[in-house]
């Protein structure tokens, strides 16, 4: 007979998967802007138009919306990057048996939390992935936390009961 996750606790799913793409996202980071120096170079053209790391640090939320160089701005960021990762928290709770929301909910929490240590030691997201293709120019560069993030609300939408809500 399989274990019951708790009503109380998320799953072990979603921590792992949390605790996954943090790791993911922040080795990417130090490999990409660190080791490999985009921080310096500022563009690193891997396989272009298709995939190239152009160095982008991201003051504000999505494609530099909200961007204005505070710490006021930072700190309302990371506040609300983590009532966002509590609120998904409660919201998984109520749905314990249900592993694809779990793991929805790790990959959107861990995206978060990347974010937010890109924030406390660097005072902006890192981003680095751009991505073109068919004569189309992408001015905006992601990283693997955007992803996760992008992931997780997807699969929280399609994969929970949307008529239960904290």
């Amino acid at each position: 007979m399989g274990r019951r996750a708790s009503p109380i606790l998320p799953s072990r799913a979603l921590w792992q998967t949390a605790l996954v793409v943090i790791a993911l996202d922040q080795a990417s980071k130090v490999l990409v802007v660190h080791l490999l120096g985009l921080h310096r170079s500022g563009v690193i053209e891997l396989w272009p138009p298709y995939l190239t790391f152009r160095m982008a640090w991201n003051e504000g939320v999505n494609f530099g919306l909200l961007s204005s160089n505070s710490d006021l701005t930072r700190w309302l960021l990371i506040g609300v990057a983590l009532a966002i990762s509590a609120w998904v928290l409660i919201w998984v709770r109520r749905e314990p048996d249900n592993r694809r929301a779990q793991i929805a909910a790790g990959l959107l929490i861990g995206g978060a939390l990347g974010n937010v240590i890109d924030r406390l030691i660097y005072g902006a997201v890192a981003d680095f992935l751009n991505m073109s293709c068919c004569g189309i120019d992408n001015p905006y560069a992601f990283n693997v936390a955007d992803i996760a993030i992008f992931a997780g609300a997807a699969g929280l939408i399609l994969w929970t009961d949307r008529a239960k809500t904290p």
